[in-house]
């Protein structure tokens, strides 16, 4: 079975950075697709950004310019740094990946921006 383990999420003040990982474990012989999602209270899980095998990304118009996703295909690893958060970039941050061609998430990390 394939796991995709979330780190670095915290608090921090308005206009600071938080640097979130996610590996993906198990048995992988692929990954393709990874990328990073959001969800806060009584909202629907949304897009932040995603990354190909290759490198290409795509970023919510929301985040561009102050999110950088990143991955490490030699660790099965993908990053996303924030820089200037918002109090309204506060949520649940969830990873995704496609692994051995299935979808997979991880089990989330808050991020909570005070203003």
């Amino acid at each position: 079975q394939v796991r995709l383990v979330e780190s670095g999420g915290g608090s921090v003040q308005a206009g600071g950075s938080l640097r979130l990982s996610c590996a993906a474990s198990g048995s992988i012989f692929r990954t393709d697709a990874m990328g990073w999602y959001c969800q806060a209270p009584g909202k629907q899980r949304e897009l932040v950004a995603t990354i190909t095998r290759g490198g290409g990304t795509n970023y919510s118009d929301s985040v561009k310019g102050r999110f950088t996703i990143s991955r490490d295909n030699a660790k099965n690893t993908v990053y996303l740094q924030m820089n200037s958060l918002k109090p309204e970039d506060s949520a649940a941050y969830y990873c995704s990946a496609n692994v051995n061609y299935r979808t997979f998430w991880g089990q989330g990390t808050q991020v909570t921006v005070s203003s």
